[in-house]
């Protein structure tokens, strides 16, 4: 095979999982809508790393994390949410309350779990509200 096709062939297999992120992320945005929240912020990043969705509800801010497979082949969306990340969503929510002076409004953190099949119309929406708790909850108000 060669070197072009090479790098055609990682640079599709590199932009694939991208774009179904993205459907995943436009899915929830929508999903989210339809319940009645307000999107502030899409895909929010700083040198900290990248916040999917801010939205609000009612009174709370929802910090929302997504997260789109293909199949649970490889396990739930969700179990990628791991203390690691966790933690960097906790420091990002805060460095955005922090920036938007926000710090006295309450606060949550939700996963909504998009599972996308080949060739399906719609994808399965699953929605973990509150899905875990500030990982400093010291300087975090939830």
């Amino acid at each position: 095979m060669r070197w072009t096709a090479r790098a055609r062939l990682t640079l599709a297999r590199w932009r694939r999982p991208r774009r179904l992120g993205e459907r995943g992320e436009r899915a929830a945005e929508r999903y989210l809508r339809r319940l009645g929240y307000v999107i502030v912020a899409r895909s929010r990043r700083d040198r900290l790393g990248e916040i999917d969705l801010v939205a609000v509800d009612g009174r709370t801010i929802v910090f929302v994390e997504v997260k789109t497979r293909r199949s649970h082949e490889a396990g739930h969306p969700v179990e990628a949410v791991d203390e690691e990340k966790q933690r960097r969503l906790t420091r990002l929510a805060l460095a955005y309350l922090k920036h938007h002076d926000l710090m006295s409004c309450s606060a949550r953190f939700d996963v909504i779990a998009v599972t996308w099949p080949d060739g399906a119309r719609r994808p399965v929406i699953e929605h973990f509200k509150n899905a875990f708790e500030a990982a400093d909850p010291g300087r975090f108000s939830s």
